[in-house]
């Protein structure tokens, strides 16, 4: 006969995604949401300087760059829509224009994106973060 208990209780280091996924947004350590996540725009540290989590474990590879293409180039499209039917700007207008926003609003979600893809790495215990 089994044993009821056992089968409805959670592991003993259960790493919730929500929270991971805030910590990753705010570019922090999933783990401790206290130390930085990236040593620089983009190179994630090897380790939390606050908790000791390592990092060094995740794959995010182009997946970052991927999603933020397709988010930001759905943003941008209908904006870009809108302006050119209502106001119909000079073309080099609305060329140098869209593109800044869309280089901002890249520049801005890239480290985002990319510390949620290490936050859910670690969180699903992905590439390594396993470990104890």
């Amino acid at each position: 006969m089994r044993d009821e208990s056992s089968a409805t209780a959670l592991p003993v280091d259960e790493r919730p995604l929500r929270p991971a996924l805030a910590r990753g947004w705010r570019r922090r350590c999933p783990a401790c949401g206290g130390g930085t996540l990236f040593k620089g725009y983009l190179t994630v540290r090897r380790s939390c300087p606050v908790c000791g989590e390592e990092l060094h474990h995740h794959r995010a590879d182009d997946g970052p760059a991927w999603a933020t293409i397709v988010i930001v180039g759905h943003l941008v499209a209908p904006v870009m829509l809108f302006v050119y039917s209502t106001f119909r700007p000079a073309p080099w207008l609305m060329a140098v224009g869209l593109s800044l926003g869309f280089l901002c609003l890249t520049l801005y979600l890239l480290p985002r994106i990319k510390g949620m893809f290490v936050a859910f790495q670690w969180s699903r215990r992905m590439h390594g973060f396993d470990r104890d």
